[in-house]
């Protein structure tokens, strides 16, 4: 297939995967860990992904940042299939602060490799550490700070050059409930003020639809997409008190119910 710009699918999008599958070759023959999955995701959407253990989420988001190339279909960022991979942003499980920079210089390191100016990007990372009460410890080492104050650096650095796209692969699995619940809600709030595209997998139902405009559920592998959800509970949401929400309620329940179903196909446990 020639390298070259697609035309988009339904209306504005930021990044579309058309058909994508995605097969290894393995000592006990091929797998298929991707198989025609197809979707599009609008401009400052906040999309989650759930499915089951082993369905290819992981191997979404190795597509998505290069280290994997699918074995057939497109992914499509702003329209072309030539992604350039320093627009997207990518936060993980693992903070993954270099130890040896404090965390404002940890927040200004993708502004370094953009040669921003050294003001500009001091600037930058104090503004984005003051959103998330963390001015105060821009000095600290890595070390010196609880789990949930460096993945809240790891989130912000991933915003501070401004990405097209950013991709989180379960940032807040790690942390206990009290923590997880206010990052969710401090995400939320910084999503609102930049309006960036997230893509966030995720293996927790009630934290998909807390966080998500819409939820997609994938299968059992091969994965494909099951279905996609809307979540309409309006923003801004506190997700201390969804639970109290009959509509959120409901969701919760269709989608425990879609995801036993892969699982039970799978013969897998989450």
């Amino acid at each position: 297939m020639l390298d070259r710009d697609l035309p988009s699918q339904g209306g504005l999008s930021v990044l579309e995967f058309r058909q994508v599958s995605k097969t290894y070759d393995a000592g006990h023959g091929r797998v298929t860990a991707l198989k025609d999955l197809s979707i599009s995701v609008r401009p400052g959407e906040f999309l989650t992904v759930v499915g089951p253990s082993g369905c290819g989420k992981s191997t979404l988001l190795n597509l998505l940042v290069g280290l994997e190339q699918p074995s057939g279909g497109d992914i499509l960022l702003n329209g072309s299939r030539s992604i350039d991979r320093r627009r997207i942003g990518y936060v993980m499980q693992n903070d993954n602060l270099y130890p040896w920079r404090t965390l404002r210089e940890n927040v200004e390191f993708p502004l370094e490799l953009r040669n921003v100016p050294e003001a500009e990007r001091r600037r930058i990372s104090l503004d984005y550490l003051a959103k998330v009460h963390l001015r105060d410890f821009a000095d600290r080492y890595p070390h010196e700070l609880s789990g949930g104050m460096r993945q809240r650096g790891n989130i912000v650095r991933a915003l501070s050059f401004s990405p097209d796209l950013i991709i989180m692969d379960e940032p807040f699995g790690p942390l206990d409930a009290q923590t997880r619940l206010l990052l969710q809600n401090q995400l939320l709030e910084l999503w609102a003020d930049e309006g960036k595209t997230v893509i966030f997998i995720t293996h927790d139902l009630p934290e998909a639809i807390a966080l998500g405009d819409r939820v997609m559920v994938l299968t059992a592998r091969p994965g494909r997409v099951k279905s996609v959800h809307d979540v309409p509970i309006p923003r801004p949401r506190n997700v201390r008190h969804l639970h109290e929400d009959s509509v959120y309620r409901d969701l919760l329940s269709r989608l425990g119910d879609e995801l036993a179903e892969e699982i039970s196909a799978g013969g897998v446990s989450q």
